[in-house]
């Protein structure tokens, strides 16, 4: 199935505005509005389970460390797992989603997640942690990839709006795994195990609407029904997008410029994000505050997101340039940093909400994908390019930062490397933020 011509020649915000010539092989019915409720709850509980598998380990990292052997630089290597995973495993999300649709794969990232957290806690060493997290991980690379797609498949008049719902969600997620893991830990005798282990059953919840999603059919408002002679099941999304490349544009990918800027930023965006997730709590530590404590800092600096996330996309989708909040983010991320330098502990709190702030690079990052093509052919391309690129070049960062840590002894170092960051974060991201689309390249 086809995307009709006039979805070619629509912007995000008016693609649904315009009709739709019926398809040469049948009418065609709009979803009921139940399913697109349901849908939207599936994305919110899904969003809700992207972050908390590596969110929940920043605040205990110290005492997995201790209980598991692991030095400054193998922590390191553990906080840059999730990077390497949403790249390695982001890469396969475009052919899987064109064999058994988007939907289905999205249900079986999430049962990846459950089953990734819930045998984390049993692993007697650091090679079982991590291919317990790896698998969680992987969960979330392909959901990761697959969320802008259906966002922009089943709403295509609101892209500003549900990708802020869907960010608002992950921020929640975010924030509450950084600040709950300590206390339910303490709540549940003590042991680490038990605190990362609980997060499996949230995972458990979002299964079952996207269960049904997929096997009802998460192909899109107007997939076809029986009165046309077919069935509402993730077969038609898999069809639309197998065939979607017909319509793609023919440049290359990799030659694209605006591909390449939007990696980049991604890849700076998510590398700032994963340092703070990874290392924050025990910058925070290290400079006296206690371990509860430096949790609802991180809780503090993700749940920014949380209201930020619901209105930032809704800003940039109004802008023909995006560049002036990429340049707003990256100082807030730049005065923060500045701040951790000079007094850590007496201004931790303003600290946490400037880098939280800053850290609202991601939700902007997932709507500038979508404003950046015309078709759904495209943001496939767009996104498993922009995100799966973006994580490869954000892998060093947490290592980088947990060897300078290791060998320097303190944080002036790392410190420095994280605001460096934040310089070509801003200079891709403005050029991202340019009014231009993937397919106009070709």
């Amino acid at each position: 199935m086809h995307t009709p011509p006039s979805d070619d020649l629509a912007t995000p915000e008016t693609a649904a505005s315009a009709p739709r010539p019926a398809e040469p092989g049948g009418p065609r019915r709009a979803a009921s509005p139940w399913r697109g409720r349901v849908m939207a709850a599936g994305l919110m509980l899904a969003a809700l389970n992207l972050r908390p598998a590596v969110t929940s380990l920043g605040p205990l990292l110290e005492e997995v460390r201790d209980d598991l052997g692991m030095s400054g630089t193998v922590a390191g290597v553990l906080t840059s797992v999730p990077a390497a995973c949403f790249a390695l495993f982001g890469l396969t999300a475009p052919r899987l989603a064109r064999r058994w649709g988007p939907g289905a794969i999205v249900c079986a990232g999430l049962a990846a997640i459950a089953t990734g957290l819930l045998l984390r806690p049993f692993a007697g060493g650091t090679v079982v942690f991590l291919a317990a997290s790896a698998l969680a991980l992987a969960g979330i690379a392909v959901s990761n990839i697959l969320m802008p797609v259906i966002v922009k498949r089943w709403f295509p008049d609101r892209v500003g709006a549900m990708t802020g719902l869907y960010s608002m969600g992950l921020s929640l997620g975010t924030a509450a795994a950084a600040a709950a893991t300590v206390p339910m830990t303490d709540a549940l005798g003590g042991s680490w195990r038990s605190g990362l282990g609980v997060w499996a059953l949230l995972a458990a919840v979002a299964l079952v609407p996207w269960l049904f999603l997929a096997r009802a059919g998460a192909s899109g408002p107007e997939a076809s029904g029986p009165e046309a002679g077919g069935t509402d099941t993730d077969a038609s999304a898999a069809a639309e997008t197998a065939a979607a490349p017909a319509a793609a544009p023919t440049v290359r990918i990799t030659r694209s410029p605006l591909a390449w800027a939007m990696a980049v930023f991604f890849g700076f965006q998510a590398t700032a994000a994963y340092i703070s997730m990874g290392w924050m709590p025990q910058i925070f530590r290290d400079a006296g505050v206690s371990a509860s404590t430096s949790g609802l800092l991180l809780a503090v600096m993700m749940a920014m997101g949380v209201p930020l996330a619901f209105v930032l996309p809704r800003i940039a989708a109004r802008l023909r340039h995006q560049g002036v909040l990429v340049v707003v983010l990256g100082v807030f991320g730049l005065t923060g940093y500045a701040g951790l330098w000079l007094a850590p502990a007496e201004g931790a709190w303003a600290w946490a909400v400037l880098l939280g702030i800053a850290n609202c690079a991601f939700p902007l990052a997932l709507t500038m994908i979508g404003m950046r093509t015309r078709t759904h052919a495209g943001v496939v391309r767009l996104s498993a390019f922009a995100q799966s690129v973006g994580y490869l070049l954000s892998i060093p960062g947490p290592l980088l930062v947990g060897v300078l840590y290791q060998h320097s002894g303190g944080w002036g170092e790392p410190l420095a490397l994280m605001a460096g960051f934040m310089v070509p974060q801003i200079v891709a991201g403005v050029l991202a933020g340019r009014d231009r689309h993937l397919e106009d390249e070709g």
